[in-house]
């Protein structure tokens, strides 16, 4: 029964002229947001750290100890604000019973001071920094290729920049320096890590399984979930790493998953039957998969039509569903007090995706699918139809015998109202959806 909200967008401070004032404005959100508004239990921040030059997104880290409070790299605040300004977000938050989730960007740094030579192989690099905050001052030995670690790993040079070399001893105590004051003294609840390929799983293990000092819950453990932009192999080995290093709780963004929904929502005729085939990571892993259909590293491969059938399909089946800010807002998808936006599948998620899941039927262009319920939410039937011209359902067998459904949630290029719908006394019913849309049938007890 939870659901996460990516509260930024690439540039979202500058297109929407809140350079410096990101984390008010998204204060001003948190009510219509949280427990007693549509109930996103969680919301992921943006990168909190000063950045390489004015306007950045964070994931540049030059100084992580300068929260928007030294005057650096042409700026005092970050481009989302300074430290008193998230704290205060930070307490709306949490007094809008949602969880906070830092972006945590640990391995490629950006904006250093001076170049130097690394003696190790004769090349230089910019790898000087003598941050304000006094605090992670470093240089070459703190960056691949280094005495503890000549590695070189994936994406080493970013924007010309070497990954942190996590092994030095010196590196890693800032991390976990850092990681204290995220938790500790920010009060976030847990860590969005960027770009896990460019650093060894053993760090987040390191990590998430420290002892962090909560003021009011003193065994606490952070949520934790991981950017790992490849196939469905790649993320399984990379989780299968991290959970032999911690008992918490670890996830990873299902990209897979993604990339079929993105074929569903843009390309004609798609193959429903390819959402059956197991290879996404909530299918497999459903209690380690984060789900999503867009984010901020999407720019130039966004889901360009029918988004909602990404939306549906997020919100309805297993997995932890993210749902992206510039999607909820800027393309008006919340669609508030209607049955046909995010809103009330976010709603629907909460009362009745629950329970096991079963796939009832998946032809080419028809996907149904129930969530079993349990003590507190109902259960449902899902149908997704990919036909785009006209309304397309069939006969399943449901676990439901003699029961009467409602449509709560449904969208498509027909928005008449869904009928109601019933099963016989072996669980047998119709459920139909409309044109390259979807409905979302609940269960009534009487």
């Amino acid at each position: 029964m939870a659901v996460m909200m990516q509260g930024f967008y690439w540039d979202c401070a500058k297109e929407e002229n809140r350079l410096g004032e990101w984390w008010n404005y998204v204060a001003e959100k948190i009510p219509s947001l949280g427990k007693q508004g549509i109930g996103f239990d969680a919301i992921w921040l943006p990168p909190i750290s000063k950045g390489a030059s004015p306007g950045t997104m964070g994931y540049d880290p030059y100084d992580y100890f300068d929260l928007g409070d030294f005057d650096q790299k042409d700026s005092v605040k970050t481009s989302f604000g300074n430290r008193a300004e998230l704290e205060s977000l930070i307490k709306t938050i949490h007094d809008n019973g949602m969880g906070a989730i830092a972006d945590m960007v640990i391995n490629h740094n950006s904006g250093a001071d001076e170049e130097e030579e690394n003696p190790l192989d004769g090349q230089k690099r910019w790898t000087k920094f003598n941050p304000k905050s006094g605090k992670f001052p470093r240089n070459w030995d703190c960056f691949h290729p280094s005495r503890y670690e000549k590695v070189m790993l994936e994406g080493e040079n970013f924007a010309g920049f070497p990954h942190l070399c996590h092994r030095n001893p010196k590196v890693y105590a800032a991390m976990y320096e850092y990681a204290r004051l995220i938790i500790e003294d920010l009060d976030f609840d847990g860590f969005r890590f960027d770009f896990v390929k460019g650093f060894g799983a053993w760090m987040i293990g390191l990590l998430a399984k420290y002892q962090y000092q909560k003021k009011d819950n003193p065994n606490f453990s952070p949520f934790v979930v991981g950017e790992y932009w490849s196939g469905p192999d790649d993320i399984h080995d990379w989780l299968d790493a991290v959970s032999t290093l911690t008992d918490s709780q670890i996830a990873a963004f299902d990209f897979p998953l993604r990339y079929k929904l993105k074929d569903v929502c843009d390309t004609l005729n798609y193959d429903l039957r390819n959402l059956t085939d197991g290879t996404s990571v909530s299918a497999a892993r459903p209690f380690n998969a984060v789900t999503f259909v867009d984010n901020h590293d999407m720019n130039d491969n966004f889901v360009t039509n029918d988004k909602m059938l990404g939306y549906s399909f997020i919100l309805t089946q297993d997995g932890y569903p993210c749902v992206f800010w510039r999607d909820y807002y800027n393309y008006e998808l919340a669609r508030p007090d209607t049955p046909n936006g995010i809103d009330a599948l976010v709603q629907a998620h909460h009362k009745h995706a629950g329970g096991e899941s079963c796939i009832l039927h998946a032809d080419p262009d028809l996907y149904i699918s129930q969530r079993g319920g349990t003590e507190d939410q109902s259960g449902l039937i899902y149908v997704l139809n990919n036909l785009g011209n006209q309304w397309s359902g069939t006969t399943v067998k449901t676990k439901w015998p003699n029961t009467r459904f409602i449509p709560v949630a449904w969208d498509g290029h027909d928005q008449a109202h869904p009928d109601e719908r019933s099963t016989d006394e072996e669980g047998n019913g119709e459920f139909p959806a409309p044109p390259r849309g979807y409905c979302v049938y609940a269960p009534i007890f009487e």
